[in-house]
């Protein structure tokens, strides 16, 4: 019987007879036998029966084989981002005139006067129609339904009744009215003027939105170097002038959604056809090894069950006592179930990654998070099989007895800290970056937690108030100190408190629950011929 099933806070004072089997049934033997069997560790069982452990080796193959398609995988995931990344950036020095690189981001790309919005419209809309013969990118316009390519440029205005009058007052509605302009390329390409059209009185005192949306369409082909099929791509890219809040300054956005989709009227050449066959094979292999994995998990799973039914059965009508609760979860494996929910995430991911293979889907986020989470299980499942080694198996035992701890600790500390989060968000969000978002103060907390970035947060709170520079202070400071000398102090002595019980447990021996006692009253060693060989193993998956 291994360490690391036991329970910190249960033990027994229940007695059994430790006599020889002479008052036992043969029921009870053999249900000792069984019990003793179930919980015998891979090693335990391979010195009892010299028999290749081999759905040991099935989880080591399938470990290695997942690894190498997610190591494919991402490489090529790798490429199909950067390629999206360094296209938004193309199109951001294409269309947006003066556009520099920054590590600020969007919205600091502004416009103040008319003329320079004017400007900014115009060249956008020039590059545009002049896009094949000066771009380098490999770009094409894209059409639509009725075979034509064009520009849309929509601009959105608040409804006027009565002009603007000297005395500076306005009169308007809230209704919001919308009018739009096609712009379509022509061959060859000539320059655009904005005086042509009666469109582009913008009337800035009373615009909201001015909007330049179009479709392109590129393609992929430095995918070809990892012997995989190129992607077909389609760039909806929209460029927002936002007037909304009338502050005196327009702000610039640019957004590129790009979507793949099937290349048509494909001619492939040399072995390109061949390897994306191969990969093919290869996660399919991934998902046979995954679902004998998964089968053998569900069975023994059950079979578990059933057992777990027998000495409950047994146990009440024998000795007229109920099973307690640690009991009952030493027959719920754990890691049973983990590598259930890590097989059936590899096979999704698999189907997944073959249909990208073969051009039939673009969902590479979704893929990746199945395929990424799936191996992390598999990896984190590697930790079982140091358990049954008394030197390793401290950080399991830890974690095990430190959980429902550290949980009723967290959820306490999780009340201070959301305190903590809608008290900054709402005084210092109009005056600090760092706390203008829900999400973007809960993670700056976090990081001064952590001791991360502290005098960055401190230094950026504006002296414009003295009141809000004095609260900034305070509330840092109670924080900080709250959190790092008290919070995160108990919270590592619950671990450590932990660590030390095992220590002495593993010194001392373990508590003892009847299912323990019960098991070790027999003194003979299991009849592993009742077991049959390795293939009608039906008590422990490795």
């Amino acid at each position: 019987m291994t360490a690391n099933n036991f329970s910190l806070n249960q033990a027994t004072d229940f007695q059994f007879t430790t006599a020889p089997s002479a008052d036992s049934t043969d029921e009870e033997r053999r249900l000792r036998e069984d019990l003793n069997y179930f919980f015998m560790s891979p090693c335990e069982k391979y010195r009892a029966r010299r028999q290749l452990p081999w759905k040991l080796c099935l989880q080591v193959l399938k470990i290695v084989m997942v690894t190498t398609q997610l190591i494919a995988f991402g490489l090529s995931n790798q490429l199909v981002a950067s390629f999206k990344e360094e296209n938004s950036i193309a199109f951001k020095h294409l269309f947006l005139k003066g556009y520099q690189d920054t590590d600020e981001n969007e919205g600091s790309f502004v416009l103040y006067t008319q003329q320079d919005v004017y400007d900014s419209v115009s060249y956008a809309i020039n590059q545009y129609l002049q896009l094949q013969s000066m771009a380098v990118g490999n770009y094409a316009y894209d059409t639509n339904a009725n075979n034509k390519t064009s520009l849309q440029i929509c601009k959105q205005l608040y409804e006027r009744y009565i002009p603007v009058i000297p005395n500076d007052k306005l009169s308007v509605t809230p209704t919001v009215e919308t009018d739009c302009l096609n712009i379509e390329p022509s061959d060859p390409p000539k320059e655009w003027k904005m005086s042509n059209s009666s469109f582009f009185d913008l009337e800035f005192y009373r615009l909201i939105v001015l909007e330049l949306s179009f479709k392109l369409k590129g393609i992929d082909l430095q995918t070809i170097r990892n012997n995989e099929l190129p992607d077909c791509y389609e760039f909806g890219i929209t460029i927002t002038f936002n007037n909304a809040a009338h502050s005196g300054i327009i702000r610039i956005s640019l957004e590129s959604r790009a979507a793949s989709r099937e290349c048509k009227d494909w001619e492939i050449s040399g072995s390109l056809s061949k390897n994306t066959h191969y990969i093919l094979i290869f996660d399919a292999c991934v998902m046979l090894i995954c679902l004998m994995s998964l089968v053998l998990c569900t069975r023994s799973i059950i079979l578990a069950l059933k057992l777990h039914k027998r000495f409950i059965t047994f146990f009440l009508k024998r000795y007229n006592k109920k099973v307690c609760l640690s009991d009952h979860l030493e027959f719920l494996n754990g890691w049973y179930i983990l590598i259930i929910a890590s097989d059936l995430m590899t096979i999704t991911g698999s189907i997944m990654k073959m249909e990208i293979t073969a051009k039939n889907l673009t969902t590479y986020d979704v893929c990746s998070i199945f395929l990424g989470t799936s191996t992390l299980f598999a990896w984190v499942g590697v930790v079982r099989y140091l358990g049954y080694f008394q030197k390793y198996n401290v950080l399991i035992l830890t974690m095990r007895g430190a959980f429902p701890k550290v949980l009723r600790f967290c959820c306490c500390a999780g009340m201070i800290y959301l305190g903590y989060m809608f008290c900054g968000w709402i005084v210092l969000g109009p005056y600090h970056s760092k706390f203008e978002k829900l999400s973007a103060v809960a993670e700056c907390l976090f990081s001064l937690v952590n001791g991360d970035d502290m005098f960055a947060t401190f230094a950026e709170i504006q002296e414009k108030s003295n009141l809000l520079w004095l609260f900034s202070r305070i509330y840092l400071y109670s924080f900080i100190s709250l959190f790092i000398y008290m919070v995160l102090s108990l919270f590592i002595a619950l671990i450590t408190d932990t660590y030390e019980t095992i220590k002495k447990y593993q010194m001392n021996g373990f508590p003892q629950t009847d299912l323990h006692s019960f098991m070790e009253v027999c003194s003979v060693t299991p009849d592993l011929s009742r077991h049959g060989s390795a293939d009608d193993d039906d008590r422990l998956l490795l």
